[in-house]
């Protein structure tokens, strides 16, 4: 009778420390079936899965306006890793003018080095995981310095220009 106590203590031991039965990722992330590579102008061009982005450390951006281009603002915080310390890791090319995000949809932005400068990889808008029923989730290219129609939602693709 102990033995059966005893493994099912360190049963659900283990179960908590993987997020529960239904099992979250890294730092309670959701699994999701999500890739966003990273290609041109790089020596090591990569591919991240969205439980690689999310053990990434993550930067928070508190009170972002998000301006719409009718005008409507509306402020919230992001986490996600920093597009910078992503393009460092995949070799990011010293010529490098700018990058082009691709959506799963097939939209695309380009943008400028200056434009990314402070521009993390969201998967959380107001400490919530973006969630992967909306048109911008669960992945998002946010670009805190522009307006919100530079951000990317649904982002698969990163391709950096010289």
């Amino acid at each position: 009778m102990k033995k059966g106590l005893v493994l099912l203590v360190l049963l659900a031991i283990v179960l908590s420390a993987c997020g529960g039965a239904g099992g979250g990722g890294a730092n309670g992330a959701p699994r999701v079936d999500w890739k966003v590579s990273i290609s041109g102008a790089v020596s090591k061009p990569l591919t991240l899965t969205y439980a690689d982005l999310a053990k990434r450390p993550q930067a928070t951006l508190k009170d972002v306006v998000m301006r719409r281009s009718q005008g409507e603002e509306t402020k919230n915080s992001w986490s996600g890793p920093t597009l910078e310390a992503i393009l460092k890791d995949a070799g990011v090319s010293s010529k490098a003018t700018g990058i082009t995000c691709l959506a799963k949809d097939g939209y695309a932005m380009k943008m400028t080095m200056d434009d990314i400068k402070n521009a993390i990889i969201a998967l959380k808008q107001d400490d919530q995981w973006i969630d992967t029923d909306t048109k911008s989730g669960p992945v998002r290219m946010l670009a805190p310095d522009k307006t919100a129609n530079f951000w990317v939602g649904q982002l698969v693709e990163i391709k950096v220009t010289e």
